[in-house]
């Protein structure tokens, strides 16, 4: 990969975030395996939302965000419409392990 400013033109800056989006994705289905894979320690349909869980980890997702230099109500949004999809799958998931 190069860094930003050793790109010399458009395509070259379009195929390095063509490159990283790829990664995004590729850990985003590794994040969401581990969200299947945790389906079945939890007890209840109610467990999957966890809304304390969410909350304490979207403020860790916004600082990370202002760390990195990015807006964090901007990550907020992008990790609350994730799991939002993640728990959907996530119940999916648990009714068919709970013949529900």
């Amino acid at each position: 990969m190069k860094k930003p400013e050793e790109c010399e033109d458009m395509t070259e800056i379009r195929q390095e975030i063509d490159e990283i989006d790829q990664q995004v994705i590729h850990l985003l289905g590794q994040r969401f395996a581990y969200v299947k894979a945790a389906s079945k320690f939890k007890t209840s349909e109610a467990s999957l939302k966890a809304p304390e869980r969410l909350q304490r980890m979207l403020l860790e997702r916004r600082a990370w965000a202002e760390t990195a230099g990015l807006n964090p109500d901007v990550i907020e949004k992008m990790y609350q419409d994730l799991v939002s999809y993640f728990i959907e799958e996530e119940t999916r998931q648990w009714k068919s392990q709970h013949g529900k």
